[in-house]
């Protein structure tokens, strides 16, 4: 009688203990380990990303390698936008101009990342996407990454647009290489 009831209370358990890590460190065992040497012949273990390279870096036996960002032309061609125009005073738009300034951009640039964003929220710091989660101006996945920019990341336009534009760097170097590959699959 008690080995009928032992299986189900221990499945029970079992999954009780998978949900309260997941609650408590969702993140536990997502992390690579650092305990390895070079092999056996004294060698790096190397990684190889894309065949242009921007530098690279050695540490506890790895060399990685980083590609230089990837950068899509546009449909139209080039990756052009629409001309933005100026932004009006005080407003996320105008946030952002100063940003892509700020950073040696351009109006162009600044033209791609308005047409971008156009299309993700509409410049709406509160837009919420119910089926995937997207947060935000630049419709962050899921919307709280943007927090390494700042802790009023859900209702400040210039924690959003700081996120957003270290995003788009990292990963298409310009908002016209994001808006280039918003343009060929619907998504950045």
């Amino acid at each position: 009688m008690r080995r009928r009831h032992s299986l189900p209370l221990f499945a029970g358990l079992a999954t009780l203990a998978f949900v309260l890590v997941s609650i408590v460190d969702p993140y536990s065992g997502a992390y690579a380990s650092a305990d390895v040497a070079p092999g056996q012949d004294g060698r790096l273990q190397t990684y190889q990303a894309g065949s242009d390279f921007q530098n690279s870096t050695q540490r506890d036996g790895y060399q990685v390698i980083k590609p230089q960002p990837v950068v899509v032309a546009a449909k139209s061609g080039g990756g052009s936008a629409p001309a933005a125009g100026t932004p009006d005073p005080g407003t996320a738009k105008a946030i952002a101009y100063d940003m892509v300034m700020a950073r040696g951009w351009g109006q162009g640039e600044y033209d791609c990342l308005v047409s971008l964003w156009n299309k993700e929220s509409h410049w709406n710091v509160y837009a919420h996407n119910s089926g995937s989660g997207a947060y935000g101006i630049p419709q962050a996945l899921p919307g709280s990454k943007m927090a390494s920019a700042g802790a009023d990341w859900q209702t400040n336009p210039a924690t959003q647009i700081t996120w957003g534009l270290g995003y788009i760097t990292g990963r298409y170097g310009t908002p016209c290489g994001a808006w280039g590959k918003s343009q060929a699959s619907g998504w950045y």
